[in-house]
């Protein structure tokens, strides 16, 4: 059966470490070019000072697509993609989600709070990302590509409350739950979540 994405676009959280996914990616068995990047002012990525939000992005990871593409993504770059595939539809052909709010409100959901520890660890983060409070939750039921939610049972900071809650505002979200695994866990299980995302996207092509 024919692979509908022809490219994998691979999203990391907020660490912008490109090379978070590439265990993921080497293990993955479709044919689609897969391809890593990183966010202004995260992590090894240079400053952008003309991006100020999680829209802007989205915007800019939209604007280097050039054809059906499927999105892998890690925590914060979870929303971007979420952004991403409400702003352009007809370009995203599948949602990978690891471990991310995807929009919704973590508190809600028994999350600890990270912030401030990560502030401290990583000074130089750009600050509008720290007070980032997106809530995508009324427009969720909008995404109409296959979803595949991808949780770890021992993650303080996505617990897996937020994945099923994420399952209930998706229509046809699936959610597979790794137990006994992180928030690293689309690096730390690379070669299950690669074994679920050739499945999903050969059951959805």
């Amino acid at each position: 059966m024919k692979i509908a994405a022809e490219k994998i676009l691979f999203l990391p959280g907020a660490s912008g470490n490109t090379r978070f996914w590439h265990p993921v990616a080497d293990a993955l068995k479709t044919p689609a070019i897969t391809q890593h990047r990183g966010w202004p002012g995260f992590g090894e990525t240079p400053p952008n000072p003309d991006i100020t939000c999680l829209e802007h992005l989205a915007a800019l990871a939209l604007a280097e697509l050039d054809g059906p593409t499927a999105l892998v993504a890690q925590s914060m770059g979870g929303v971007v993609a979420v952004h991403m595939a409400l702003k352009r539809p007809e370009l995203i052909t599948h949602l990978i989600l690891t471990v991310t709010s995807g929009g919704v409100n973590l508190a809600d959901s028994g999350a600890e709070d990270w912030r401030a520890e990560f502030e401290t660890q990583n000074p130089n983060l750009p600050r509008w990302f720290l007070d980032d409070r997106t809530d995508l939750s009324a427009r969720l039921h909008e995404l109409r590509m296959p979803v595949l939610l991808l949780w770890g049972d021992a993650d303080p900071i996505s617990p897996v409350a937020v994945g099923k809650r994420l399952a209930q505002l998706i229509p046809g979200a699936r959610l597979e739950v790794f137990p006994e695994a992180g928030h690293d866990l689309g690096n730390s299980h690379a070669i299950e979540v690669a074994r679920l995302i050739d499945e999903h996207l050969f059951l959805y092509a």
